[in-house]
């Protein structure tokens, strides 16, 4: 239970009024680390929940096939530009990234990376790098700035993260073909 104490305190934080403005105030950490963070706290926050609600994730979520599908979504969701600008200027919009970042996106991932097989993970690794490819060419090469809240450079740098974290996943999937993970589990 130390981790839902661990992921409760890292919401808690995150949500305090000047933490959030300096996140949001760079486009790069506004995307790559705020929002990643709250994936986080909800994983870490998971295990509560299943130890409270055991048969909403049996039920739900026995194979984990759901629980990837509305994490896919919800990532997906928040990857637009119009959904960061959003956040900045409509408060209900902000509210429910606090929500569904860690609730409906991190504990789904979390109760379902477990029941997944090699096929289901090794999809989910490729899906990910074609889409942070596709994000970080929409990005860089756009000529118009995309989100009216940061400048071109920001997006930029926002574009290159985007292709770090695609190169990333792909090397670490390139690298799952070749090592056996059941040693170490």
């Amino acid at each position: 239970m130390k981790q839902a104490v661990y992921g409760l305190v890292l919401y808690i934080f995150l949500m305090l009024p000047p933490v959030t403005a300096l996140a949001e105030s760079i486009m790069a950490i506004h995307m790559h680390m705020q929002m990643p963070l709250f994936v986080i706290a909800g994983m870490l926050m998971t295990p509560l929940f299943q130890k409270k609600f055991p048969n909403l994730f049996t039920k739900w979520n026995s194979n984990g096939v759901p629980g990837i599908l509305l994490f896919m979504i919800i990532v997906l969701y928040w990857m637009m530009p119009r959904t960061m600008d959003e956040a900045l200027t409509i408060p209900a919009v902000e509210i429910f990234k606090f929500i569904s970042l860690p609730f409906l996106a991190g504990v789904p991932l979390r109760d379902s990376w477990k029941k997944l097989g090699s096929r289901g993970k090794n999809s989910i690794y490729v899906s990910l790098s074609i889409i942070f490819g596709f994000m970080a060419w929409l990005y860089i090469f756009s000529p118009n700035q995309l989100c009216n809240n940061y400048l071109i450079i920001e997006q930029k740098t926002l574009g290159w993260g985007f292709v770090f974290l695609a190169a990333c996943i792909l090397i670490y999937f390139i690298q799952t073909l070749f090592i056996d993970e059941t040693e170490y589990e």
